[in-house]
């Protein structure tokens, strides 16, 4: 049984409970301008996270707010490359501004998936993440055995393993598609019970029961998942009868 966790959540995104969040995690991913947030949305989301001393990072996506950045676009690694390094520094300049620093990245939606497996994407990600650090050792949010995670390794990028809370799995480790029925744990029961998983059992159970082994160092819950605040609630009691510690990743 791991003794502590980080708890992370996709914020900053217009989901109307990052305030309620805040108490339950550790880290915040917060949406710099490209599927979700501005300028506005970005000073108070980090304002809100430094307030309750919460890990900050950016969360880029896809420059599609139309789709919530959860289609997939076909960008030239480059563009894609300086428009990752672009959403971050806009991210990193506005907690400069606050005093606060960014110290992860997490891809979102349709690109955080296509990197999951497709090495160009994740290059180009790792990439942007490498050019913007100008001296910043940013931790780098990926799927165990991911490609991403293999990119950001390439480049001497720190990683941490992410799982998620609020996802079913299909029996090959891979999140089940937002399109299809059960691709989301609504049940607060259900979502804190794959938490405790996580930790206790050192994996998750997919969809048909079989037990996936997977060793994370962060669990996310998404802020616009239906009920997130009692999810969010249930994940912090069942990580506290555990015993188990929440705070950043090392």
């Amino acid at each position: 049984m791991r003794g502590r966790i980080d708890i992370n959540s996709d914020l900053g995104e217009g989901a109307g409970h990052d305030a309620e969040l805040m108490r339950f995690i550790s880290s915040a991913n917060i949406a710099c301008g490209g599927h979700a947030g501005d300028e506005d949305t970005m000073r108070e989301t980090v304002a809100l996270a430094k307030k309750h001393g919460v890990s900050i990072g950016a969360h880029p996506g896809y420059p599609d707010k139309a789709n919530f950045g959860r289609d997939p676009m076909n960008m030239d690694p480059l563009a894609l490359t300086e428009e990752i390094a672009a959403q971050i520094r806009s991210l990193v300049d506005i907690a400069r501004s606050l005093g606060a620093t960014v110290r992860h990245v997490k891809a979102h939606g349709a690109l955080y998936n296509q990197a999951a497996r497709d090495k160009g994407i994740a290059s180009a990600i790792a990439n942007g993440i490498y050019d913007d650090a100008r001296g910043a050792n940013y931790l780098v949010f990926a799927m165990p055995r991911s490609a991403l995670l293999e990119a950001a390794r390439a480049m001497d990028l720190r990683v941490a393993r992410e799982g998620f809370i609020d996802r079913a799995y299909e029996r090959d480790g891979t999140l089940r598609s937002r399109k299809l029925d059960g691709a989301l744990h609504t049940d607060p029961k259900v979502a804190a019970a794959q938490a405790v998983s996580f930790l206790r059992e050192g994996g998750v159970r997919a969809q048909d029961g079989s037990l996936i082994r997977m060793d994370v160092d962060t669990l996310c819950f998404h802020g616009d998942t239906p009920g997130i605040t009692d999810i969010a609630a249930a994940v912090h009691e069942a990580l506290k009868r555990e015993g188990i510690e929440v705070r950043p990743p090392a």
